[in-house]
C-alpha cells in the first residue's frame, strides 16, 4: 500500500497561508496513496493560476501547459498512453473563463480523467479581479461597484455537457474531499471536481466562516447520485444552503472505448507503428 508522503512534492508549496489549495493537495496525496497508484503512473496537468502550480508540489509527473489549455494537453496525453492516470488542476479563471471551450468538449467526449478546479471565484495570481465563478454585486479589483455579471454554474454545465462523474468538495472538509477525488479517480470516464477553495488574500466574501456556515452534505441528506434530474436540481442550490459531494455519476462508454485504435487497451506509446509507407496512407484518404 503507498503511503501519502509518497507523493510529497521536492518543493514545498509557497501559496498564501491558510490557502485552501493546501488542502486540496493533502487530499489528493491520500486519495492516490489509498488507491495504491505508484506517482511514476500518474501525470498532473495544469494551466497557468495559483492553484495550476500544484504539479510542482506532488511526487509525480507534471505538465505545467497554457493559461486555459489544461485540457487538450491532459487528453493528448491521456490518448496517447492510456495507461496512464491522468489528473487536471487549475482554476475557475483558468478552467471556467479562458478554458471553457476546452471544458465543454472535454465532458462530451467522456475521456478518462480527471479534472479538479479550485474554484476560489477570483482570479487570485493577478490580484483580485472577478473570475467567471464571482457572485453578482461583489466588488473586486475589476468591478469596484460590483459585479454585473451572472457567474457561471460549473456544476450545471459539467451535467448538460456529459460529464459522467460530478461532485463539489470543500477544502475545509478533507476526507470528504480525498473520498471524492478517489472516486472521480477510480470512475472510469470524464470526472470534475469542482472545489470550494478559499483565497484568504483576495476574496473577503466567500471565507472559511462563509463556507462553513452553509455547505451540507449531500450523503447526509441520501442523495441518489444516478438521478440527473435531481442532480441538475441541486446545482442550482445556492444560499443559505449550499450542497457538496457527489451530485451525479453514470457508466457509459468512454471516448478510449469507442476509438478503434485504442479499443485492444494496448496504449498507443506500446503498439507497433507498422510499416505503411505514406503512399499507402495518402491512399486511405482518397
Amino acid at each position: 500500500m503507498a503511503e501519502v508522503k509518497e507523493f510529497a512534492g521536492k518543493i514545498k508549496p509557497d501559496w498564501c497561508p491558510g490557502c485552501g489549495d493546501y488542502g486540496v493537495l493533502n487530499a489528493l496525496q491520500r486519495a492516490l496513496a489509498d488507491l495504491d497508484i505508484a506517482p511514476h503512473n500518474v501525470l498532473v496537468v495544469s494551466g497557468i493560476g495559483c492553484s495550476s502550480n500544484l504539479p510542482g508540489f506532488i511526487n509525480a509527473y507534471g505538465f505545467h501547459g497554457l493559461h486555459g489549455r489544461s485540457l487538450p494537453v491532459a487528453a493528448g496525453a491521456r490518448l496517447a498512453n492510456h495507461g496512464l492516470t491522468v489528473l487536471v488542476t487549475g482554476g475557475d479563471g483558468d478552467g471556467y473563463g479562458i478554458g471553457v471551450g476546452h471544458f465543454v468538449h472535454t465532458c462530451r467526449r467522456n475521456i478518462n480523467m480527471t479534472y479538479i478546479v479550485m474554484d476560489n471565484q477570483i482570479y487570485g495570481l493577478t490580484t483580485g479581479q472577478a473570475s467567471p465563478t464571482t457572485e453578482k454585486d461583489i466588488r473586486t479589483k475589476s468591478t469596484p461597484e460590483g459585479t454585473i455579471e451572472i457567474p457561471l454554474n460549473p456544476i450545471a454545465l459539467a451535467l448538460t455537457c456529459g460529464a459522467t462523474y460530478v461532485a463539489r468538495g470543500f477544502s475545509g472538509e478533507n476526507l470528504q474531499l480525498a473520498n471524492l477525488l478517489k472516486g472521480a479517480i477510480e470512475h472510469k470516464g470524464f470526472s470534475l471536481v469542482d472545489v470550494f477553495s478559499p483565497c484568504v488574500t483576495y476574496n473577503k466574501h466567500n471565507t472559511y466562516p462563509w463556507f462553513r456556515e452553509r455547505v451540507y452534505k449531500l450523503e447526509d441528506e441520501r442523495h441518489d447520485p444516478s438521478d440527473f434530474r435531481l442532480a441538475m436540481e441541486k446545482a442550482f442550490e445556492w444560499g443559505a444552503r449550499i450542497p457538496i459531494g457527489l451530485f451525479y455519476k453514470v457508466e457509459r462508454p468512454t471516448y478510449e472505448d469507442e476509438d478503434p485504435t485504442l479499443r485492444s487497451g494496448i496504449p498507443l506509446v506500446k503498439q507497433p507503428a507498422g510499416r505503411a509507407n505514406l503512399a499507402e496512407i495518402m491512399q486511405d484518404f482518397m
